[in-house]
């Protein structure tokens, strides 16, 4: 029986080695078995831990004025969010179902209409002409134009279909994620212990500082990307609403897309505005007009002010964020991928930026 150098016999060290594996196998079954089981509730607890991180320091002022009660500060922050997040959505998706159903209602009678178009459309750049070409004849016999476009609104209604049906199941995630954030927040010494005890353990002295650098990053893009986008969203769909445009629901989700990935709602304002000004009497389109003006510049004023100090993460890495979670887990990861994204880039920035150039230097030669 031969030994090493240690005294160990090869056969206990076998034992050893057979008894790492068996025992890191289990624990690597148990970690991948309790993620199956999460998985389902994973991005709403992600997004939960984000709202309760960006929401610490009003829940914190809360608290102290209500006599330092934790958990009543954190019921009272929970149904104001469920007020201000969750009533506006229903209100527009009801909307939204009653437009849809209004419209398929006309389309089978026979009676849908289109209003003939403005001059002006046809002086559009590049598409105007078309655009102009199609809406006439729309205004005139819509059932042709409806035969002529029959594949693309096909495929537009089941797209339609599906994105009304993962507006529902996002809303349940957001309300589930809500939820989450009051619980974390009427827990909040724990549970921030529980994250700078974590942050140590993967980075040591600098665990402390990094999750500094993720809680402004959180607060930054929540308030001064996400929470703008929101509000620009609820407000131009409470505008689609007074108005009358038909989906107002739809296209309120639409210009809240558009504003999270930093492109702006000007491109679902404006032909609003344009139906609006063909449809509306005068002092209804002006005003309609002039909502959705302050709407589109409000951006200009909020960002600044709710953004404050919280690091400043470039509009690609928002964009690629928010596409990106979109298209992986739907709307909740339109919201949750650019936070997430913003996080990784600032923090791999600050790693980067520890290490000295000269350094960098010396090492590429």
């Amino acid at each position: 029986m031969n030994k090493t150098e240690t005294g160990f016999t090869d056969e206990k060290i076998q034992k050893l080695v057979l008894d790492t594996i068996l025992k890191l196998g289990i624990l690597l079954a148990l970690m991948i078995w309790c993620f199956h089981i999460i998985s389902p509730f994973l991005y709403p607890i992600i997004w939960g831990i984000i709202i309760a991180a960006a929401s610490y320091g009003s829940f914190h002022r809360l608290s102290e004025k209500i006599g330092h009660r934790p958990t009543l500060a954190a019921i009272l922050v929970t149904l104001i969010f469920l007020a201000v997040m969750i009533v506006p959505v229903v209100l527009l998706t009801d909307s939204m179902a009653s437009g849809v159903e209004a419209l398929a209602d006309e389309a089978r009678q026979g009676t849908l209409r289109i209003p003939p178009p403005p001059e002006s459309v046809a002086g559009w750049p590049l598409v105007g002409e078309t655009l102009h070409g199609i809406w006439l004849k729309a205004s005139v016999n819509i059932e042709s134009v409806l035969k002529q476009f029959a594949p693309q609104l096909k495929a537009m209604g089941s797209w339609l279909l599906s994105a009304a049906a993962g507006a529902g199941y996002g809303l349940l995630q957001f309300t589930l994620s809500i939820l989450i954030a009051g619980l974390l927040l009427a827990n909040a010494e724990t549970s921030l212990r529980a994250v700078i005890a974590l942050a140590t353990r993967l980075a040591g002295k600098e665990g402390v500082k990094f999750v500094e650098i993720a809680a402004k990053t959180v607060k930054g893009v929540t308030r001064g990307i996400l929470g703008v986008a929101i509000i620009q969203g609820i407000l131009a769909g409470l505008g689609f609403l007074v108005a009358g445009i038909p989906g107002a629901g739809l296209w309120a989700f639409v210009a809240m897309v558009l504003a999270v990935i930093q492109i702006g709602i000007l491109p679902v304002t404006l032909p609003a505005i344009i139906y609006v000004f063909s449809t509306a009497e005068p002092l209804t389109a002006i005003l309609f007009l002039v909502w959705n003006i302050v709407i589109s510049t409000i951006d200009n004023v909020l960002k600044p002010l709710l953004m404050g100090k919280g690091a400043v993460v470039p509009i690609p890495v928002i964009f690629i964020g928010a596409i990106g979670g979109f298209m992986a887990t739907g709307i909740l990861g339109l919201f949750t991928g650019a936070i997430i994204l913003s996080i990784g880039y600032t923090l791999y920035k600050t790693w980067v930026e520890q290490i000295p150039v000269e350094t960098v230097s010396e090492q590429v030669k």
